[in-house]
């Protein structure tokens, strides 16, 4: 055509032969981002044509085949080579074993990229494994969980944030500590973080809170702390991934504590929890209001009953599931020393936490430390008094420990029953010991272990109930390590809206239900009359959701 011609009578062969598709010109590419950005007043887009596999010769460009292909033929990879003007002789390019390309540490490229490289702050990736240990918080900064709270009703997820306060005012501690908020900081009470901490923004508050009366009205600042992110499950763990791998990426260790709401952290952003494994990210993820019959108010989709089960595939992931609130500081001393102290493990820890309020016991004296960390303890003994025969083991977590608790009452003064109370602090854990003690003993034939939930609970004749807020799989993960008779009790389905109790109920979870669970194991075992269990049914009225007492309706949805 004439009139193309016309067009680039002037160029030289160097400049046609330069020619390329708009989206493959980087010269066309700056100028129209350079365009984009000095417009005012709307949005721009940039609409960048290009080839699929551009320069990958005739075989793989523009072809849908392309991902199908996985290695280029000698053609290909001379074709390659001549497009992309490489200095590679024929004979180097073996289709088996094609060479690397190195342009040499005098050429305009290489330096061209050492001198951005250098200006940006160095090579990436690049990891640095070993980081200073932060200073670890006094032991006082943990009495406010310790102590419990007396007569008044407390949900571990206000207790948590109680805790999470006091450990900001530490001197060597505080200032890194980044709490990470994707939902509205209000259902979790965490406006009483406001004042202090402040809300991060770049800008500062450009605007007039409808709040400002109150004490605890926004604050944003472009000194604040609190990642406020909205309704943003994906951003909010890009910056929980961002914060917790500061360690290698700045030499400096933070504190990343991403609360997010209900079944939508592991559940919406799985993969994302699985990338800041992989990249060694550390911190803490909470997993507030949770519980498939404890939130109870915001319909099916909100009620979570395996965010447990998701965090136990993550190799990465310490998960616990604490009762009580000095459950809770034990737990968070130790994965501050776990991955901010010496040992600086490569490691992230997923807390579930409640909005039931119930009364928070004191941190019992003789408490065994390393059970409730490791994810068992004996809280509530049996009486020493009663038949052998008629004996139980109750294995709660979380709010069911109250359930659990329930049980033991009712068993004791109507049936004769008398049950241990174990609190379940990590079933995930358990399972993981379990694990490593079967992989000794496969290769260790002379030297056999016994798993740390098998050296608790071994000697003892009552069989065994396994009960949270959770899916039975949660619980049953731990059942080849039981050594007695093993039974769970879970949250499996989707449930009802409804109160507390009618859940619980309708589950067979809440403490009627575990009452009978335990009569029907030793009915099982001839150590009472089926009859019995038949009895304990009517008594309670199992079938009949509505009889269940509705339990506390505070801090539901």
């Amino acid at each position: 055509d004439p009139r193309t011609a016309a067009m680039v009578s002037n160029w030289s062969d160097d400049d046609i032969w330069n020619l390329k598709r708009g989206g493959h010109d980087y010269q066309k590419l700056f100028a129209a981002y350079k365009a984009a950005m000095e417009f005012q007043g709307r949005p721009t887009v940039i609409l960048a044509k290009t080839i699929k596999g551009w320069t990958l010769g005739s075989h793989f460009e523009g072809r849908n085949a392309t991902h199908q292909m996985k290695k280029l033929k000698k053609d290909d990879l001379i074709a390659l080579r001549d497009r992309l003007y490489l200095d590679i002789p024929d004979e180097k390019l073996d289709e088996k074993l094609p060479p690397y390309f190195h342009p040499g540490v005098e050429s305009p490229e290489f330096k061209y990229m050492m001198e951005r490289r250098t200006t940006l702050g160095g090579s990436i990736p690049k990891r640095r494994h070993h980081s200073r240990p932060l200073p670890q918080p006094s032991d006082s900064h943990y009495d406010v969980v310790r102590r419990g709270s007396g007569h008044q009703e407390v949900a571990t997820t206000m207790a948590f944030v109680r805790l999470l306060k006091d450990l900001a005012k530490d001197e060597g501690l505080g200032s890194r500590i980044v709490p990470i908020i994707p939902d509205e900081a209000r259902t979790f009470g965490m406006d009483s973080l406001f004042p202090t901490m402040k809300i991060y923004s770049p800008h500062g508050q450009q605007y007039t809170s409808v709040d400002r009366e109150l004490m605890l009205s926004y604050k944003e600042s472009t000194s604040g702390v609190i990642l406020h992110e909205g309704i943003n499950e994906a951003g909010s763990t890009a910056s929980f991934t961002a914060v917790g791998t500061s360690y290698s990426t700045h030499d400096e260790p933070m504190i990343p504590v991403y609360i997010f709401y209900s079944m939508f952290g592991f559940q919406r952003t799985g993969d994302a929890f699985w990338a800041a494994a992989d990249q060694m990210a550390r911190g803490f993820v909470m997993g507030a209001t949770a519980g498939r019959t404890t939130l109870n108010g915001e319909g099916l989709q909100h009620e979570d009953g395996h965010s447990q089960l998701l965090a136990s595939t993550n190799p990465a992931v310490v998960a616990y599931d604490p009762a009580f609130a000095f459950e809770l500081g034990r737990i968070f001393k130790d994965g501050l020393r776990r991955m901010y102290g010496d040992a600086s493990e490569n490691i992230f820890y997923y807390f579930t936490v409640y909005n039931e309020p119930y009364v928070q016991p004191a941190e019992p004296e003789n408490l065994d430390v390393e059970g409730l960390l490791r994810g068992i303890y004996l809280y509530s003994p049996r009486a020493k008094s009663g038949r052998k025969k008629k004996r139980a083991n109750i294995l709660a977590s979380g709010v069911a420990m109250n359930w659990a608790l329930k049980a033991q009452k009712l068993l004791a003064e109507e049936w004769g029953v008398q049950a241990n109370v174990w609190s379940v602090t990590s079933w995930n854990e358990l399972r993981r010991d379990g694990l490593a003690t079967d992989r000794h003993n496969l290769l260790n034939p002379k030297d056999k272990k016994k798993s740390y939930l098998t050296e608790k609970l071994e000697g003892d004749s009552g069989s065994v109930v396994a009960v949270s807020d959770f899916m039975r799989t949660v619980q049953d993960q731990i059942a080849p390590w039981v050594p007695q008779e093993f039974t769970s009790l879970g949250t499996d389905g989707f449930g009802l809206s409804d109160t507390r109790g009618a859940l619980r109920r309708h589950f067979k979870v809440d403490g009627e239900s575990i009452a009978v669970a335990v009569l029907a194991q030793l009915a099982s075992e001839g150590k009472i009359k089926s009859s019995v269990v038949q009895e304990a049914i009517t008594k309670y009225q199992l079938h009949d959701v509505t009889a269940a007492d509705p339990g506390n309706t505070e801090g539901t949805g």
